[in-house]
């Protein structure tokens, strides 16, 4: 018989998610507090959304909090540059 250790992230006495590493739901469990002090945040802005679309938003933006974070700071992800086409060389007769 196997035994296999679990940890389970419940919120308001509902299971969210079971992972096989405390590390995993750990990230999860903090992401899961990002997203219940964004609702409201979002919640009291001027943008009319309603209660899903902020919710989902909120997801959004904890899911993507590092990038997030650097576009307030005004650091720009520059992408990565294509590489330029050989030219080709004609040989003249």
């Amino acid at each position: 018989m196997a035994v296999i250790t679990q940890f389970v992230v419940v919120r308001e006495g509902v299971e969210k998610m079971t992972f096989t590493s405390k590390k995993e739901a750990d990230a999860y469990d903090k992401m899961l507090d990002v997203v219940d002090s964004l609702v409201p945040f979002l919640s009291a802005s001027d943008v009319n959304l309603d209660e899903n679309t902020c919710e989902q938003l909120a997801f959004y933006l904890a899911n993507n909090k590092d990038e997030l974070g650097n576009l307030l700071k005004g650091v720009v992800k520059t992408k990565a540059a294509e590489p330029k086409p050989k030219k080709k060389t004609v040989k003249q007769d």
